[in-house]
């Protein structure tokens, strides 16, 4: 069995202010994988690869997950 890594999360500043109680937090400790997890919920993590992340962060940049629409 592989042991499960140990993420280091971090929050944005702007998460970082006590009045704000629900943050994603990102992990990127670990040599090509990129952990999210939202502080409301720790125990669920989902993992991604950098490219994979870097996809998504791209995509996310570009709009394409506006739900204001």
């Amino acid at each position: 069995m592989t042991a499960v890594p140990e993420f280091e999360f971090v929050k944005t500043a702007a998460c970082r202010d006590a009045r704000v109680d629900n943050c994603p937090e990102v992990a990127t400790n670990v040599p090509g994988t990129v952990a999210l997890r939202d502080s409301k919920q720790p125990d669920t993590v989902v993992t991604m690869t950098a490219a994979e992340w870097g996809t998504l962060t791209d995509a996310v940049k570009a709009g394409e997950y506006d739900l204001s629409a």
